[in-house]
This record gives structure tokens, sequence and C-alpha cells, in this order.
């Protein structure tokens, strides 16, 4: 029998125990990171996810298929966001909470684990304001005859009008589906693994409705920046009322529900989950 190794040896994904063992080793990498250089990969993210979030605003508009098919192509659109922070490399709040693997092994401290999130998550909301600040700077809403604004303001709006708990119980059901992503993307070998691994949980998250904190970083404020082009406001045909709740406190409020919703499910009912059964014994 030929001892030659077949050209395709080792091309399979990762293992579960595998890919716990990688993020893990990746969380103690990612806690240890200079500040400037997290900050900034921080702000990439928030930027690429803003772009998926335009992206996404923008297949969703004018969409004759129904609500269901709509969505969900909304969804492949929105993922973009993350396969540029897998592949391309950024740091991205959501995806590192998977990082509390690496706190649980006691192979990092608290205090290097809460560093790396309030970073990376201010990193996050500068690069997700920038991107809503410059779409809206280049009238961006202004196409498709002000239809893409009225999608824009109307995801806005219906967002900042959700009350705290139903944001927080969608933001663990987001989470869950973004860290599973991030799961999936490290379990990958090539480019093309990645990219598949992440489109299907991140189009399911968006097509659910399911609320994600940096996504809301982008969608909310890209809303309110247009709250007052009549234009808009007319195609939407959103009233005034409506448009009441889309200010600082609506803002906030979901910001604050979806944060914990996050953290709930991407560091507990994933990387907790993952820690347990596959790392446990290691630290024993």
């Amino acid at each position: 029998m030929s001892s030659t190794r077949h050209p395709m040896s080792g091309m399979d994904a990762f293992a579960p125990q595998e890919i716990a063992t990688l993020v893990e080793t990746r969380g103690v990498a990612k806690a240890g990171a200079p500040t400037a250089t997290t900050f900034v990969l921080g702000v990439m993210a928030g930027a690429f996810i803003g772009l998926g979030a335009v992206l996404s605003t923008t297949i969703g508009t004018g969409s004759t298929l129904g609500y269901g098919p709509t969505r969900w192509l909304a969804g492949l659109g929105f993922s973009l966001g993350l396969i540029l922070v897998v592949v391309a490399g950024a740091e991205l709040f959501t995806g590192n909470n998977l990082i509390v693997m690496s706190l649980v092994s006691r192979h990092i401290t608290l205090g290097q684990l809460l560093r790396n999130w309030a970073i990376v998550y201010i990193g996050n909301l500068v690069g997700a304001l920038s991107i809503a600040v410059m779409v809206w700077l280049a009238q961006w809403w202004a196409q498709g005859d002000y239809s893409v604004g009225a999608t824009a303001l109307t995801i806005a709006t219906g967002k900042a009008s959700l009350g705290f708990g139903v944001v927080l119980i969608r933001g663990v059901l987001a989470n869950a589906l973004v860290c599973l992503a991030v799961w999936l993307a490290v379990g990958g070998r090539t480019v093309l693994d990645k990219i598949v691994a992440v489109a299907l949980p991140i189009s399911a998250f968006v097509a659910a409705g399911f609320e994600h904190s940096v996504a809301n970083m982008y969608f909310i404020p890209a809303g309110w920046l247009i709250k007052d082009e009549g234009a808009v406001v007319r195609a939407s045909g959103l009233t005034s009322q409506q448009l009441a709740h889309l200010d600082l406190g609506g803002f906030l409020t979901n910001l604050v529900a979806a944060t914990i919703g996050n953290v709930i499910g991407g560091a507990v009912l994933v990387g907790l989950v993952y820690w347990f059964v596959y790392l446990r014994s290691e630290t024993r």
C-alpha cells in the first residue's frame, strides 16, 4: 500500500474539541493584546457590521418576495459584516464573549476579560456610528425615491420601540447564533468554509428579528439621523407618535438590553456550555 499522503488530508473541518481549544487559546491572545491594536480592530469591526447593515437594508427595500424570503435575503446580506470580521480580521464585542472560556480555564483574569470587552465595545460603537454618519452624508437614504431611507427609518423606529425585556431575550437568541457562527468559522480551514459557516446562523438571527447590540449601534443612529427628512418620513408612512420613540432614550434602552442579552447568549449559552463539555476536565 502506498504511504503517499492524499493531497486533501487534513482539510476536513476541525473537530468540536479542537475548536474549543482554538477558541480558548485565541481568547488568551485577545485578552493580552495592546490597547491601541484592540481598539482599532474594534473600530473596524463596528464599521464592518455597519456595512453589512447597509447592504441588508438595501436588499430589504422594495422586495415583493414576501416577509420571510425578504428577511432571509436581507440576513444573508448582513452576513457580510461578520464575514469581514472573521476573514479580514477585527474585534467584535459579541464574538469576543467567547473569551469567557479562557477565563474559566484560568488562563486570563476577570480584569483582562472586562478590559477587552470594554475597549472592543467602545471601538465597535465608534466604527458603527462612523458608517451611520457617512451614509447619511452620502444621502444613501435618498436612493430608490427615498424608499431606502424609509426602510432604514422603519427598522430604527421598530427597534427603538421595543420593550426592555423583549430586547433582552431577543439579544440572548441573537448572540447565541452569532457565537455559534464564530465557533463554526473557527472550525473551517478555508475562506470558503468560514463564509458558509457564518452565513446561515447570521441570516437566521436577522430573519428572526433578534437583537444584536453592535448592529443596533448602526441601525438606530442611522434612522435617527434621517427622522427629520420629510421625504423619507412620507415614504415610510410613520406617524409622529411612532417616531417619538426614536430618541436617545430609545437608543440607550435598546443598547443596554441587547448588550445584556448578548452576553448571556454568547458567554453563557455558547462559551460556558462548550467549556463545560470540552475543557472543564483540563482545569481540574
